[in-house]
């Protein structure tokens, strides 16, 4: 008579225990792999976590993309030479106004070595309709005045907190925006007042001021 064969012993608890934290110790690791992955843009500080700017903030080259612009609009566009550490990231060319043919908006945007946000805009419009399209202010008023290496611009409330200051230079409107320092505003004045003219396609560019 042949032996019944034998089933095999049953598990002890301590591999029960053993195949428990292997599955538990694998589950853990995808999860901070996910977490990983979702916040690698991140790094941490005392204070919170921080977002490392080079990791999301758009780029952009401001002097090629002001050159560029300048082919596409009625007017010589400034080519200003900001300080170092100010960063472009945007750019763009916008109609504004209600007349026809609208006048154009040339901006261009940087974020300065401080972290504020400053916005250059070089237009044919009207002190009014640049104004209006910029600061969403349909009835802006004046609020003073500033002077830059001998020009004079008028100050006027922005979106938000913000402010904006304006000029004419070579008959065409010049405006400054954003949450810039005052010190930031009048480096930007003056390397615009001070900056050489991309011609645009229409004309070639006039003497600089």
């Amino acid at each position: 008579m042949s032996a019944t064969p034998s089933s095999p012993p049953p598990r002890s608890r301590a591999q029960h225990g053993v195949r428990d934290i292997v599955l538990s110790l694998v589950f853990l690791l995808l999860i901070v792999l996910a977490i990983v992955g979702v916040t690698r843009g991140c790094s941490f500080s005392p204070g919170g976590p921080s977002v490392d700017p080079n990791a999301v903030r758009p780029t952009v080259d401001a002097p090629a993309e002001l050159r560029r612009a300048a082919g596409r609009v009625p007017f010589a566009v400034r080519v200003p030479a900001v300080p170092e550490g100010w960063h472009g990231n945007s750019s763009g060319v916008d109609r504004v106004g209600d007349t026809t043919p609208k006048p154009y908006a040339v901006r261009v945007g940087w974020l300065t070595d401080q972290g504020h946000y400053v916005r250059l805009s070089q237009s044919d419009a009207a002190e009014p309709d640049l104004l209006r399209f910029e600061t969403g202010h349909a009835d802006a008023k004046a609020t003073g005045s500033v002077e830059v290496d001998g020009v004079r611009w008028t100050v006027y409330p922005g979106q938000r907190d913000e402010r904006a200051w304006t000029t004419t230079l070579d008959g065409h409107q010049v405006l400054i925006t954003g949450s810039g320092s005052e010190a930031e505003f009048r480096a930007l004045a003056s390397a615009t007042q001070a900056a050489p003219l991309a011609p645009s396609s229409s004309r070639p560019a006039p003497p600089s001021r």
